[in-house]
C-alpha cells in the first residue's frame, strides 16, 4: 500500500514520532490517520512500560508563573541523562505539564496516591480520576491524549524512562 507523504508528514507533526514509525503505523492502519495515531500510542505505552524499571536520577526542575501571577507551578520530571534533561522535547514537555497543572488543578499525581478517605464519599472513581490525577487528565493542548500518553509518546520518542516526579500548585489567597 502506497503512504502519501502529506498524511505521513501531518502524523508525524501531531505525534512527534519518526518518519518510519508513522509510515509503518498508517501501512498497519490501512490509511487510516485516526487508527494510525492509536497505534502510535499504544506503541509508546508499551515502550514505556518496558523502560519504566530504569533509574531516573537526571531532570529538570519546571517553574510556571501563569499571567496576573496569582498562579504558580513548580514540577520535578525526571530523566536518564542529563543530555535528555535539555533536549527540547523533554523541555517542552516539563513546561505543557506545568501549564496543564496550572489550568487544571491536579490534586494528585497518579491513582495510587488517592487515599481512601478521599474515595469514600465519591461515586463515579474513573471520573474523580480523570479530574484529580494528573496523569488520567486530558491533556489541554490536545484533547485526544492524556498527560499519560503524552509522557508514553515522550519516553517511545526519545528512548529513555522520564517520570513526573512531583508538582506543587500554587494559588495567591489559598
Amino acid at each position: 500500500m502506497e503512504i502519501p507523504k502529506e498524511l505521513i508528514q501531518q502524523l508525524r507533526q501531531e505525534t512527534s514520532c519518526g518518519v518510519m514509525d508513522c509510515r509503518k503505523a498508517l501501512i498497519e492502519s490501512k490509511g487510516d490517520f485516526k487508527k494510525a495515531k492509536e497505534v502510535l500510542i499504544k506503541r509508546g505505552l508499551e515502550i514505556a512500560a518496558k523502560k519504566a524499571d530504569r533509574v531516573a536520577n537526571q531532570g529538570r526542575i519546571e517553574s510556571y508563573v501563569h499571567l496576573g501571577n496569582k498562579i504558580g507551578v513548580l514540577l520535578e520530571v525526571n530523566c536518564e541523562t542529563d543530555f535528555v534533561a535539555r533536549n527540547e522535547d523533554f523541555c517542552r514537555f516539563a513546561k505543557d505539564v506545568a501549564m496543564q497543572i496550572a489550568a487544571a488543578e491536579p490534586k494528585y499525581l497518579k491513582k495510587e496516591d488517592v487515599s481512601k478517605d478521599d474515595l469514600k464519599e465519591v461515586k463515579d472513581k474513573e471520573g474523580f480520576y480523570k479530574q484529580n490525577c494528573l496523569l488520567d487528565q486530558v491533556f489541554i493542548k490536545d484533547s485526544n491524549l492524556t498527560i499519560k500518553d503524552y509522557l508514553a509518546s515522550l519516553v517511545a520518542k526519545i528512548g529513555e524512562n522520564i517520570v513526573i516526579r512531583r508538582f506543587a500548585r500554587y494559588k495567591l489567597g489559598e
